[in-house]
């Protein structure tokens, strides 16, 4: 008998770990803007150190090109907009998991994410450089070998360096924009792979010591959702529609970015703009 019950009782309790467990794995539930509507706020990931997209101001306030699209949105749906800042590995970990709506959080548009996340219209363009001194001859992938590089793991720029530079290369990999970037002002490597947008922070750290070197990659940068979720899906790609028209995407542009706003293109391969 009392081996039938410690039977029975470990049946019960694989069980209940098979459910938690397959709770852990499913997908959080759909996200509506009606039911977004009905909260009362938008719940935005985005990264907190890495301007100009976003990053936390001395007064605690969330700034940036991706705050200020999300704010815009968030206004669009007649919601308040909640701030939850993210390191580059997190990102999509947060969104899946339901932790966060929607990502405004520098996301450039990768088939391999679109297997995970479903991606926007594209609202800004970004390439993919490596930043190194000015000194250095780096005028080939093949020059890199000669310099370590260091990246943001997980990110774009991880991907681009890893697949372009020579075998041997040092890469060094760290957790987010921020430490990649200390590494290089501090002298831990020779280089580094990042954005367009990387050049203002690395002159502020050490004039006139540094350039773009190469470019790997061009990119655009759309809003994450859930798969499947094609309500909140449809209503950011008519939003993006309506900024691109009514200039309010040119004003964030220009305040940010103070270049022309660029022409996006009507598809990517590998990348679906509309949820199915």
């Amino acid at each position: 008998m009392f081996r039938k019950v410690l039977s029975r009782r470990s049946l019960m309790l694989s069980g209940a770990a098979l459910v938690v467990a397959a709770g852990l794995v499913q997908p959080a539930a759909a996200v509506t803007p009606q039911e977004i509507k009905t909260r009362g706020k938008i719940i935005v990931g985005i990264q907190g150190d890495n301007p100009p997209w976003g990053f936390v101001t001395s007064a605690g306030k969330q700034d940036g090109l991706d705050a200020d699209i999300a704010t815009l949105f968030a206004k669009e749906l007649g919601v308040q907009v909640e701030f939850v800042p993210l390191e580059v590995n997190n990102r999509i970990p947060a969104l899946t998991t339901g932790r966060v709506d929607v990502l405004f959080a520098t996301m450039a548009m990768l088939p391999e994410r679109a297997k995970a996340v479903q991606f926007s219209k594209p609202y800004v363009a970004n390439a993919i450089v490596l930043i190194g001194p000015k000194s250095a001859s780096i005028k080939t992938n093949e020059d890199m070998a000669k310099f370590s590089v260091g990246v943001a793991k997980g990110a774009a720029q991880d991907t681009q360096v890893t697949k372009n530079a020579p075998a041997g290369t040092t890469i060094r990999r760290y957790d987010g924009d921020a430490a990649s970037l200390q590494a290089l002002a501090s002298g831990q490597v020779d280089t580094i792979g990042g954005n367009i947008f990387y050049m203002d922070r690395v002159e502020k750290a050490r004039p006139g010591e540094f350039e773009n070197k190469l470019e790997f990659q061009k990119l655009y940068n759309g809003a994450c959702t859930r798969l499947g979720e094609k309500e909140i899906n449809a209503a950011i790609n008519t939003f993006i529609d309506k900024i691109r028209a009514n200039g309010e995407l040119k004003k964030v542009y220009d305040k940010w970015m103070k270049v022309p706003v660029p022409e996006f293109p009507a598809s990517l391969e590998g990348i679906s703009f509309t949820a199915n």
